[in-house]
């Protein structure tokens, strides 16, 4: 299963902001949408990623305040990203080596979504759930020795 597919399902809704925004803001953004993520653009390039990781620790160094700053401040400035042709398992592979709950897909320069863990986890699943089917009909219409004969 390549990414592509995953974002069919998904579909393409996009949390974005720059980086210049409040840091107050995009917090507020993320808790109103219930994300746990914003991508981070500037000029219509990726720049970052803005996750509640950054947050946390952003209130950590503020004594449970976000602070004035920005975004720029606080994101990860090196994100992790995928295409839409890398294989889920090399997704979840690339997840789990380097922590990352959310890597955007990228196609060249453009921002196409974001996988998070959860999706990644759910594709899992229901792909386990569609073999799974598979494989307890071929068992059911399994043929008898009466049937051989």
């Amino acid at each position: 299963m390549k990414v592509s597919e995953i974002l069919k399902v998904k579909g393409n809704i996009l949390f974005t902001v720059t980086p210049d925004t409040p840091i107050a803001d995009a917090v507020d953004a993320m808790a109103e949408k219930d994300i746990g993520s914003l991508v981070v653009m500037e000029f219509g390039e990726l720049v970052g990623m803005l996750t509640f990781r950054e947050v946390l620790k952003t209130l950590q160094d503020n004594n449970g305040s976000v602070g004035p700053n920005t975004v720029r401040k606080h994101m990860d400035d090196h994100p992790i990203t995928v295409t839409p042709d890398t294989d889920l398992n090399e997704v979840r592979r690339i997840m789990l080596e380097k922590h990352a709950r959310y890597v955007p897909v990228m196609d060249a320069k453009t921002l196409l979504g974001v996988m998070s863990f959860y999706d990644v986890a759910k594709a899992v699943l229901d792909a386990q759930g569609f073999e799974n089917k598979m494989l307890k009909a071929y068992i059911r219409d399994w043929p008898t020795e009466e049937e051989n004969n």
